[in-house]
């Protein structure tokens, strides 16, 4: 790296990981730099540095009304000009050297490197050209040429004045290496930081068939995994979440043998995953080294060599977005009046934006564009960043989250949602839209404008509290952002809402296939399991990324996943439901919970969850994961429960499994001693408990006026089951509403002793503030009475 003056940073840190990674066997194809000095020779010839100066003084700084222009102008000085003769003598030299190790029939990549790119304070990726497929020596110096002139294209000026670099003086690096053949097999880019959250314990890693320029240009919807550090370092299966791309397009060669050109992805290529779970972890394995070794987040460029099969890295920089991002501020959103959605993708960064729709077919529209304009266009490239920057919010139909708009986005604290497919034919040009991305990884975009409010927490001035708050989650398109919130773990995370938004398919269906009797399930359940070699693979795979999402967010904090608790109306709702679920009077106190799990209607698919939190603690290595039981009735239901779930590998207290229990049927209070011996822990479920002990349906509009969990009765039931659990030596917390809702409530239970007291995310703040006031009331309290 102490040669960036000279090769600049891209080169700089190729030379480093091929010097200093050698050990890792960590692949970087082979090649040569041209030096900054080679670049001084060039444009030191004849009169061009006096005509580059000249022309470049010129530049109108303040509006860049004559960018175009002086851009064109340069470029051209530049193309005009001939390399040195030595120079040109050198080139070749290392070209035929080159050819000698790899071939005369070599094709080799040529791409710039300039002193002031790839720094932690300025990303200048994409701003200069990069030609591929090079064959020749005729071509070589005609595209070092190009990649000189580069520096002078409009998007690279004008980001060199906005960043206070001199214009005259830029230096550049040419790196020429061998090209790994992508063409025949894929390409992409890997961040060892989740690019929206800046979670940092993830490996990230985006891709697509072909050469990977389709992703940088968000030309594709490329796959994507998220591999979990800690579990990669401890040799676990540590891929915890994959997203398959519709990867239409493929970048190849040129038919003519010059250049590359796009052809559509054949389908059976568009409906397969790019690597193997062993290239996904190689790859990750490797990009932890290589952070490790720079000591900083990093944005890779990987290869895959389709006559070989052997991985590569292409390039390594910082990662220039979350290394300047405030952590200790949490922006909380508030919808206060919603629109109807128009059109969903991929969200990038966090936030919500309202404007007016510009649509872009291409750049010749952008005087159309003004500042604030929510763009909508196909993709983008760097050619756009002068509208990109004026941009309130990015819509584009094709890209994934590494994806040009993405980055761009990032970098100026816009936000997006890419990869929304039919955007610009559901969205009409000119009217108002709100972008909306504050639900996890989708973004929405709703027409007119929303109403929304905004509060800023400094989460360095939380207080710490005795009693520990956590968070109720469901959604693990949110976990990253959710880590950075100052709580003890996840108190409730409820297992149903997981299988409604990732499965869609009701658990017997996949458990027993072949009891589904409706033509129409049977065809959309084949349709939605597409790929998996059976149905119970399907179940397992998709529900252990949502867990193992959550789980490692919160690593090593407890994650409490609670066992499904839909209602019989509820499941029946779900695809291929009716086929196992009754009509019931009333669903509410009906079949749910832990009499589901050892009946002959249900218990196949129970099996499924238990297999499931089983690889996830076991073959993921994420044993932060603790299970609870909901709605168990009785002593022996517990019983039966706990037995089912032994012979299927979840034993209370083997590789320290927690097995926590749902209080809210009375008798769970009434019976709480016999209860506390067979669990680890009891969690206050007011909502249910309330309904139970005042015998109100919470359902019912007639009687909600009398359901209050502050009533004298439930108080009685919430302060003996804290007593009971505190007596018997197990925790005791309580997930509900009520907390949530009332700062009364939340005093009530710190009073009353309780461990931990779970929040929704929109109240999470309130509820720490109200467990600090409660607490320093009762220490105030105590000093006055010493």
């Amino acid at each position: 790296m102490e040669d960036s003056r000279e090769v600049g940073g891209k080169n700089a840190a190729l030379g480093e990981l091929t010097r200093q990674l050698r050990h890792l066997d960590l692949l970087v194809p082979d090649g040569f730099a041209v030096t900054t000095d080679g670049y001084e020779s060039f444009i030191g010839t004849g009169q061009a540095r006096t005509s580059l100066s000249k022309v470049l003084n010129s530049l109108d700084t303040r509006s860049f009304s004559n960018l175009l222009f002086i851009a064109e102008k340069a470029r051209r000085i530049v193309l005009e000009c001939e390399l040195p003769a030595d120079l040109v003598g050198e080139i070749f030299q290392a070209y035929e050297s080159l050819m000698h190790l790899h071939g005369s029939t070599i094709q080799v990549a040529v791409r710039s490197s300039a002193v002031e790119e790839d720094l932690t304070e300025a990303s200048f990726a994409g701003r200069y050209d990069s030609f591929l497929n090079i064959r020749s020596k005729e071509e070589l110096l005609l595209a070092i040429r190009k990649v000189y002139a580069s520096l002078f294209n409009a998007r690279a000026i004008k980001y060199r004045v906005q960043h206070g670099f001199t214009l005259e003086n830029a230096q550049l690096s040419v790196g020429v290496q061998v090209m790994v053949r992508a063409d025949l097999a894929c390409s992409g880019v890997c961040f060892t930081v989740d690019p929206d959250s800046g979670f940092r314990e993830v490996v990230v890693i985006n891709g697509t068939w072909g050469l990977g320029e389709n992703v940088v240009q968000g030309r594709v919807d490329p796959d994507e995994f998220h591999v979990f550090k800690t579990s990669l370092i401890a040799h676990k299966q540590a891929i915890i979440r994959r997203r398959m791309g519709t990867k239409a397009l493929t970048m190849g060669y040129a038919s003519n043998g010059m250049g590359v050109e796009n052809r559509a992805t054949p389908p059976s290529l568009r409906d397969s995953w790019i690597l193997t779970d062993e290239e996904v972890l190689l790859l990750a394995r490797w990009c932890v080294r290589i952070e490790q070794h720079f000591g900083k987040a990093m944005d890779i460029e990987w290869a895959k060599d389709g006559i070989t099969g052997k991985l590569h890295i292409l390039q390594a920089r910082a990662e220039t977005v979350h290394s300047k991002k405030n952590t200790s501020v949490l922006k909380e959103y508030t919808v206060t009046k919603d629109a109807p959605a128009i059109c969903e993708g991929q969200a990038v960064g966090v936030g919500i934006v309202a404007g007016r729709a510009r649509i872009l077919h291409s750049l010749s529209e952008a005087y159309r564009f003004n500042e604030g304009d929510v763009l909508i266009a196909d993709y983008t490239n760097p050619d756009w960043d002068g509208v990109l920057k004026k941009a309130s919010a990015i819509i584009t139909n094709h890209g994934g989250r590494t994806s040009h708009a993405a980055i761009v986005a990032r970098e100026t604290g816009a936000i997006a949602v890419v990869g929304a497919r039919d955007a610009m034919r559901l969205i009409r040009d000119g009217e108002f839209v709100t972008v909306n991305c504050t639900e996890g990884k989708i973004g929405k975009v709703h027409k007119g404008v929303m109403e929304w409010k905004v509060k800023e927490h400094p989460l360095d001035k939380v207080a710490s509290t005795h009693t520990k708050p956590m968070l109720i989650m469901a959604n693990p398109d949110q976990a990253y952002d959710n880590s950075f919130y100052p709580c003890d773990g996840v108190g409730l995370m409820r297992l149903e809402f997981l299988m409604s938004r990732e499965l869609k398919i009701h658990p017997m269906a996949l458990a027993a296939f072949e009891r589904v009797y409706h033509a129409s399930d049977i065809m959309r359940i084949n349709e939605i399991t597409r790929g998996y070699k059976d149905k119970q693979t399907y179940f397992v795979d998709r529900m252990s990324q949502g867990i193992a999402t959550i789980a490692a967010a919160f690593y090593p904090k407890p994650v409490i996943v609670r066992f499904s608790d839909f209602k019989s109306n509820e499941y029946a709702s779900l695809i291929g439901g009716k086929t196992f679920e009754k009509d019931e009077e009333n669903p509410m106190i009906g079949f749910r919970g832990a009499a589901r799990y050892y009946n002959e209607n249900y218990e196949p698919a129970f099996v499924l969850e238990c297999k499931t939190i089983r690889y996830v603690r076991n073959t993921q290595g994420l044993t932060n994961v603790r299970v609870m039981i909901p709605f168990c009735r009785t002593v022996k239901e517990l019983d039966k429960v706990l037995e089912i779930m032994s012979q299927n590998g979840l034993e209370r207290g083997v590789m320290g499994l927690e097995v926590y229990m749902m209080v809210e049927v009375p008798s769970n209070v009434i019976q709480a001693e016999d209860f506390a011996d067979r669990v680890d822990g009891f969690s206050i479920g007011t909502n249910d408990l309330t309904q139970l002990t005042l015998g109100i349906d919470r359902d019912s509009e007639q009687i909600a006026d009398l359901y209050d969990e502050s009533n004298t009765a439930v108080e009685w039931m919430i302060q003996r089951t804290i007593s009971a659990a505190h007596n018997a030596g197990i925790k005791v917390g309580l997930c509900g509403q009520a907390p949530s809702d009332s700062a009364a409530f939340a005093s009530y239970l710190v009073h009353l002793g309780i461990d931990t007291i779970s929040f929704t995310q929109d109240a999470f703040m309130r509820g720490i503030q109200s467990i600090h006031q409660a607490e320093s009331k009762i220490k105030s309290k105590h000093l006055i009475e010493i």
